[in-house]
């Protein structure tokens, strides 16, 4: 593990393997509730062709936060993965992302889309506005109640109780229980975010943000996933230009975990394109 100090952050990341030819490094950036260690399912067959770059993002393991103050948002996330991409050694990276780091690498390629060759977005999480959702209405999504849910259980100190409403929401009933121990310890050693992400203001997707994206783009998705996920993934690959789609069959919102191999082959073929 290694620190960049990025806007008076130190961020933690992992550096593993050594691009083949000339090929930029893929930086990889986590979802909700996780951290670098997410990606160690795919670490393995990403490494032998490519050097692959993993962040934590601000507040999220190795550190402990206790969920206090206002430095932890979707903006603050936005501008230090942009600023770790800025002191990286070679520039410019292919840039992968998934749910709510799908999301931050959509935001990355709308602003920076000079620091980007490619972007794989693994069902970026957010909303759908107007524009690009007929039936959008306003005020907060189901999805925001159910992170306020969870985080008002969380920071009443029941840690497992708060991530069993997370999980159950976003997998169906009986997820957390079904998780192994170690992935359940992984989401443990993050839960605390979920009380920051109550205030994430989390910009809703839109057509316009869509057709902006500049950087070739790859959308991969989980072909059982339920919920709002599957649709978002659908809008914006309809709107991001040359943009591509493949879906994992029998998998949902993990797809990488439950599927790396299949996962690799694909993130590899993409980035083997000119």
């Amino acid at each position: 593990m290694q620190t960049f100090h990025v806007n008076g952050y130190d961020m933690a990341y992992i550096d593993i393997g050594q691009s083949t030819g000339n090929g930029p490094p893929l930086v990889c950036v986590h979802g909700s509730l996780c951290d670098f260690r997410i990606w160690s399912s795919v670490l393995g067959p990403l490494t032998r062709r490519h050097r692959v770059i993993a962040p934590s993002l601000r507040h999220f393991f190795p550190e402990q936060w206790d969920g206090v103050g206002d430095t932890y948002s979707i903006a603050q996330h936005v501008n230090d993965v942009i600023g770790f991409i800025e002191k990286l050694d070679t520039r410019p990276v292919d840039l992968m992302g998934h749910s709510r780091g799908g999301h931050i690498c959509f935001r990355v390629a709308q602003r920076r889309p000079d620091l980007l060759r490619k972007l794989i977005l693994a069902e970026p999480g957010g909303e759908l506005d107007a524009t690009l959702d007929p039936a959008y209405k306003p005020g907060p999504s189901p999805l925001a109640g159910m992170i306020a849910a969870s985080a008002e259980v969380i920071a009443r100190g029941d840690i497992d109780g708060g991530l069993l409403i997370f999980m159950d929401a976003l997998e169906g009933p009986g997820a957390w229980k079904r998780l192994p121990e170690t992935p359940k310890q992984l989401l443990r050693d993050n839960a605390t975010t979920l009380i920051g992400q109550m205030r994430d203001q989390r910009p809703p997707f839109s057509k316009a943000d869509a057709e902006a994206i500049e950087t070739p783009t790859l959308f991969i998705g989980g072909a059982n996933t339920k919920g709002t996920l599957p649709k978002v993934l659908k809008a914006l690959a309809s709107n991001v230009k040359g943009s591509r789609t493949e879906m994992i069959p029998g998998t949902t919102h993990p797809m990488f975990e439950q599927a790396p191999q299949k996962y690799c082959e694909i993130v590899l073929a993409y980035l083997a394109e000119d």
